[in-house]
């Protein structure tokens, strides 16, 4: 910022209330249009203000469309800010036009948008006075500008509000609603909306194309912490749902267009990897961002910089622990260098063991020093009892004052997240823990409702199966897409079970039996998946066969419960769980179910 610019946004924090919006600097639009600040407020409309710090001595000559200043670097010739400010408001107001339900439906304003807007000029180093002494009005009308005297610390709130609704022409009795409000920042901001909807919008069109009815964005929070992280290392505690992954992708496109370096990605699991790739491919960023899991970027590090493998044999889990043993090592003897990457995001923190994330660390080039850690504590399922709790700063990561949590759950339906908070109330109640260190964070429902989740006892593993596979296609006879279904499995058995199942009744399925093969999410199938892989996925319509079933080697309850909360918190409008007869249904699991009434 320029020290006007700081000072106004100063003076907007401080006299204006809670329920405006303000954005500074921001791309407007597909051509990329960076006005200074747009004010926005429900009732009182949208401003486009241009922010100058010139002095009266710089100006040579100034018209109502251009100006003539002397700089340190010789004559500049500029257009004039208020001609800037209104070309701005008129690419918004444009756009915002084209929806019905922004505009006036009839009368002397058909067609026009359902609010006011203005534009004006903000002289951050010219007073009233000098304004009126050099008749600066006869090309920048008084009641568009505001001056040096009028933001300062010490004005009147309302004063210096009447000063910015001036500028607007004309004034309108009525609200806008928050639905209305995320659709001016739909049009607006084309980066914020959920990647399932399109930028409708091109300017090489000339098609009128039907607006949705219902438009996903960013909420508020999400917007402002994805616009703002910043330099330096940042954390994210958010809780499943949340929208941690969507702003590790805003940060990762922002990146991109910042940073010489390449950025790098890491998740712990493969499926949820593949999937921000395929992200990141669509945007055409797959050059610049490199995203890949942990375990496969320590593979290819290790053949990057020809330092060897270890012994590969049937033991892949010691092989990829030999592969991370050998990374360690071979940066500590700077057999592979450090600070390759201009940035390092990395989702499902809470699946990093301590010497990982010190690994990740010195990856980051201190020119830059870009961190972004993602984690929700109550879904971290791997490492068992292995698990330690650790301070950030113990393994480098500088998180104190650099946090942010994340507590609305837009994923999950109110009766979908009451079962799972219910079911999984011990591994989600808060503890004690440092700002430093990862706590866990209780879900909130946004209020969104839908059908409550199912729980049906059956007398063997093959009617379980049976029952899912018809939901399924009466789910598909209704008009639910096959790719927005998913049965969430625990062990290898059940998932071959469900895959002859459906491959019998002719459902069209992907099943990741082999480890090397990469979901299609896309796919117009079913998605047969394990309780592990399907962290960071969501579905319309979920079924989980066998809870509560047991598996070769007994795992710790606690363990066996985050698995299942995650595998519930996949299905974002139906769950359907299905157990047999030799299942362990363990009592929080009836209590939960029938305290919600849900049996």
């Amino acid at each position: 910022m320029t020290s006007g610019e700081k000072r106004l946004a100063e003076r907007l924090e401080e006299k204006l209330e809670d329920d405006y919006l303000c954005w500074y600097d921001v791309s407007i639009g597909e051509k990329t249009r960076h006005p200074d600040f747009v004010i926005f407020h429900p009732s009182r409309g949208l401003l486009v203000i241009e922010v100058k710090d010139w002095k009266l001595t710089s100006i040579q000559s100034i018209d109502k469309q251009s100006v003539v200043l002397h700089t340190d670097h010789g004559i500049k010739h500029e257009l004039n800010p208020l001609e800037q400010a209104r070309q701005y408001m008129y690419v918004i107001t444009n756009k915002l036009e084209r929806d019905p339900q922004l505009i006036w439906p009839n009368g002397s304003l058909k067609g026009k948008p359902a609010f006011p807007y203005g534009h004006g000029v903000a002289l951050t180093n010219i007073d009233r006075k000098q304004f009126d002494d050099h008749n600066m009005e006869n090309v920048l009308p008084a009641h568009l500008v505001i001056c040096k005297d009028e933001m300062t610390q010490s004005v009147d709130a309302e004063e210096f509000q009447k000063r910015l609704w001036d500028m607007f022409p004309y004034k309108f009795a009525r609200t806008l609603s928050l639905p209305q409000i995320d659709r001016v920042r739909w049009h607006m901001f084309p980066e914020i909306r959920i990647p399932a909807q399109a930028d409708i919008f091109s300017d090489n069109s000339q098609k009128e194309i039907e607006i949705p009815d219902v438009l996903r964005v960013m909420d508020i929070q999400q917007e402002q912490l994805a616009r703002s992280l910043g330099e330096g290392h940042r954390v994210i505690h958010g809780v499943a749902g949340s929208g941690k992954t969507l702003i590790l992708g805003y940060r990762a496109e922002h990146l991109a267009k910042m940073c010489q370096r390449p950025i790098l990605v890491l998740c712990y699991n493969k499926t949820l990897a593949a999937k921000l790739a395929s992200t990141m491919a669509t945007k055409g960023l797959q050059n610049k961002v490199n995203v890949v899991n942990f375990h496969a970027w320590c593979v290819r590090q290790l053949k990057a910089y020809n330092v060897g493998m270890p012994p590969n044999n049937t033991d892949m889990d010691g092989f990829f622990e030999a592969c991370i043993e050998k990374v360690i090592r071979s940066v500590d003897q700077k057999l592979i260098p450090s600070a390759q990457y201009d940035a390092v995001l990395i989702d499902e923190g809470h699946d990093f063991r301590a010497e990982w994330l010190k690994l990740v660390v010195q990856m980051i080039h201190p020119d830059t020093n870009s961190l972004l850690v993602l984690y929700d504590d109550a879904q971290s399922i791997y490492n068992g009892p292995k698990k330690l709790r650790f301070s950030f700063s113990s393994v480098g990561v500088q998180a104190k004052g650099r946090t942010t949590i994340l507590k609305l759950n837009y994923r999950n339906t109110a009766e979908i997240l009451a079962v799972a908070r219910a079911f999984a109330d011990d591994l989600l109640s808060t503890k004690d823990t440092e700002e430093d260190q990862m706590p866990t964070v209780q879900p909130m429902s946004t209020g969104r409702h839908g059908p409550k989740p199912l729980l049906i006892k059956f007398p063997k593993l093959s009617a379980e199966i049976e029952h899912l596979a018809e939901r399924l296609i009466n789910a598909n006879k209704t008009g639910m897409p096959w790719s927005q279904m998913a049965v969430i499995y625990r062990n290898y058995g059940i998932g071959k079970e469900v895959s002859q199942a459906l491959n019998r009744k002719g459902i069209p399925f992907e099943w990741q039996q082999d480890k090397n093969k990469k979901f299609d999410l896309n796919h117009e199938s079913v998605k047969i998946v394990t309780m592990h892989s399907s962290k960071g996925l969501e579905f319309p319509l979920v079924c989980i066969p066998a809870v509560g079933t047991t598996t070769k080697h007994v795992e710790p309850e606690e363990d066996e419960a985050r698995l299942l909360y995650v595998a519930m918190t996949r299905a974002t409008h139906e769950l359907v769980m299905t157990y047999g007869e030799d299942s362990m249904i363990t009592g929080k699991m009836q209590r939960a179910m029938t305290t919600l009434n849900f049996i």
